[in-house]
């Protein structure tokens, strides 16, 4: 018989309601919002693969910097660090603390600590407004594993994140053959599409075999030539 969950902390939202951290034994966790379950501490295959291929191209770079937006578990993370060299400078922006101390509490086994890791600094904020304001060709790899990723009815222009003005943000904020990686529940044509027109080489991963599969985006800044202005 299974385990009943255990509600270990749980803090309100501006947005999005209750948000719950649950565990029912030894590495077996939840994250959940109202009635939803946002993350399941057994089930992430594509937040490990999200991580591998944002940054797998930087083994050998002499002093990677890369930023995480959103912390989740620290799964996305732990996969990011396991790809990076002992040089490298990991930014993580993350909008709720109580997150953050989730992951250096119990949530740390998960991932041997990834969020106290030397490497990482953590960031109180909305990884938007960090892109925005970027210094030009700050990062070699940016990494999105937020609680929503794009859809179809994301707002192809004006969208924080996904929109053609955030994607501008991003590609100014990436050094040349930067990587911008990013989850989604779903393929989204649209937002291939604004990728490719945003100056990127995109192709969408889907991680695994059989099953429900998300999406990994993985955009390679293109190194000249100029992106096309336009939304699709």
């Amino acid at each position: 018989m299974a385990l009943p969950w255990k509600v270990l902390d749980r803090f309100s939202t501006e947005d999005e309601g209750i948000l719950e951290l649950r565990q029912r034994g030894p590495g077996d966790f939840l994250i959940t919002v109202g009635s939803q379950i946002l993350m399941n501490s057994r089930a992430q295959r594509s937040e490990i693969a999200l991580g591998k291929f944002g940054c797998r191209k930087l083994k050998d770079h002499p002093s990677p910097k890369v930023l995480v937006g959103g912390l989740g578990m620290g799964i996305t993370l732990r996969a990011v660090l396991d790809e990076l060299p002992e040089t490298a400078r990991v930014v993580v922006a993350e909008l709720n603390p109580a997150i953050q101390q989730w992951c250096l509490g119990p949530l740390a086994e998960l991932t041997e600590g990834a969020a106290s890791d030397p490497r990482v600094t953590i960031e109180i904020t909305d990884v938007a407004e960090l892109i925005r304001h970027a210094q030009r060709e700050s990062f070699d790899a940016i990494i999105l594993d937020l609680y929503r990723g794009p859809h179809p009815q994301t707002d192809r222009v004006k969208d924080p994140i996904y929109g053609s003005r955030a994607i501008e943000n991003s590609r100014s904020a990436l050094k040349p053959g930067g990587i911008f990686a990013v989850w989604g529940e779903n393929p989204d044509v649209g937002f291939e599409g604004r990728l490719a027109s945003g100056g990127f080489r995109v192709k969408c991963e889907r991680p695994g075999k059989g099953g429900y599969r998300h999406a990994v985006w993985v955009a390679e800044k293109k190194t000249a030539g100029k992106p096309q202005r336009q939304s699709v």
